[in-house]
Parts: C-alpha cells; structure tokens; sequence
C-alpha cells in the first residue's frame, strides 16, 4: 500500500491574496509529481491569526479545493477558519481527498500561552476540538499543528499529552504536521529551537511507529525556518528535507505495509 506526499515549505502572510497565490503553485507541483495528497504549513491561507476576514477565506478556501480537486491531489490544508455557528475560529489542518471530499479537520490542541496563573496568548485566541483521525482510501491519517507535536514547555500552560502517541494507539499511520514556528535567526533560534523541534519529529516518530509529514513557514524568506520541512519515517530517520531556508518543495511515496 502506497501513499505519495507532498509538502510545500512556502511563505505565510496575512495577505489572504498572496498566501492563495502560493498554495495554487504548491498544488501545480504536487500534480507534477502525482502527489496523492499536499501538506501546506500552519495558517497558510488565512494566515496564522485568529484576525482574518472570514469570508474572504471561505472564498479563497473554495478556489483551493476547486483547484485540488482538478489536479487530482488531496489535501492537508493548513488555515484558520471560522466554522458555522461558532464564535471563535479554529486553527486547522483541514483534509480533502483527490476526489475533492472534505474529511474534516484537525483543530490545534496544545494552542501556545503563557505560563501564569491565568494564561494569556493564543490559548485564548481559538477554539478546539476532541482530536480524531481521518479516512483516505486504506490508510489512517492524522493530523497535528505546531506545538502539538513538541509541545515546547516555554509555551504550552498544561502538561504534555503526547498527541503522537496517542494518536498511534488510534490507529493512524501518517501524521500530517503543519507548522509556523517563531524564530528570529539568531543563536537561540538556530542552536536551542531548530535541534529541540527536529529531534522532537524524530524521536515522536520512532516512539509512535509513525511517519511524520511536516511543512515550516518560510516567512520571511532571509531567516532559517524554525523546524526542518519533509518527511520522517517510523524509525525516526529523514527520508526527504528540504533547504532550511525559504521556499521549497518535496515529494515521497510512503510505503505501508504491516510493520
């Protein structure tokens, strides 16, 4: 049983216009290399604020997944979105299949705040919904954003629930990663973040028996990345990486079999 991923390490704004632009090109590559799935990183349509014109991208959300559906890749989109009927949006990976049927999302769970008695941040900022996993064709997907796989102790007010794990005993044999870390380029950046995130997607990997497909925001385009984009495997090694900075793509055909 064969899945074949792309990944799209690509810049991230809060030009609505702009992030949908990059996505379309995203969407071109992975038909170029009969990806059957793209990941995009966190917030990459809406951009990564709860502060967005809903409607805008609902309308820029309806030309992506038109846009998919005719190129024949499914998706794991990230964005922020406001569902129907509800007063704060989530922030999301939401899932479509070639064929263009929505699967559902993922929404963040370990959403970032500080360490107070009463924390304050993005915790604040989104809603979130009971972790699931997702149905394409045979194979179990999952999907996770941002500090919900390194759950950073900086950052994250509770305990760490080991999503990856949990998310393997629920059956799921690829996590899709979205991702649009902090980072400044300087020595914090580069020598504490980068080999805590990296070694974070290896270690949860091999733990899970999963693999892991992950895709940074590259924004801006001069500064590395906060976390390597590509795809480990259930040993935890890298089987495809990108540049660490600015824009790049990548392609692989997972192969699952019984362990």
């Amino acid at each position: 049983m064969q899945l074949r991923v792309a990944g799209a390490q690509i810049p991230v704004t809060r030009d609505v216009s702009s992030n949908l632009a990059e996505i379309l090109q995203a969407i071109e590559f992975a038909k170029a290399e009969s990806a059957d799935i793209l990941l995009t990183p966190e917030g990459s349509l809406s951009g990564y604020t709860p502060h967005f014109d809903a409607s805008e991208v609902a309308t820029a959300l309806g030309e992506v997944t038109a846009a998919a559906q005719e190129s024949g890749v499914g998706l794991a989109l990230g964005t922020c979105f406001l569902e129907p009927g509800e007063e704060r949006p989530h922030n999301q990976i939401r899932f479509y299949s070639a064929q263009g049927e929505y699967l559902g999302f993922h929404s963040k769970t370990l959403t970032c705040g500080s360490l107070t008695d009463t924390p304050q941040g993005e915790i604040n900022d989104y809603a979130v919904s009971p972790l699931r996993t997702f149905q394409l064709g045979e194979v179990t997907l999952a999907g996770l954003i941002c500090n919900d796989l390194w759950a950073n102790p900086g950052c994250t007010p509770g305990p760490d629930p080991h999503l990856t794990q949990q998310l393997s005993r629920m059956g799921a044999q690829v996590i899709f990663h979205a991702v649009n870390g902090g980072r400044d380029g300087g020595p914090w950046s580069r020598q504490v973040a980068w080999p805590y995130h990296e070694s974070n997607l290896r270690m949860r990997a091999q733990a899970g028996g999963l693999w892991i497909v992950t895709a940074d925001n590259c924004d801006p385009l001069g500064i590395p990345c906060s976390a390597p984009s590509g795809v480990v495997d259930p040993k935890g090694q890298w089987v495809v990486k990108t540049a660490n900075t600015g824009r790049d793509y990548f392609v692989h055909t997972i192969e699952l079999g019984d362990g």
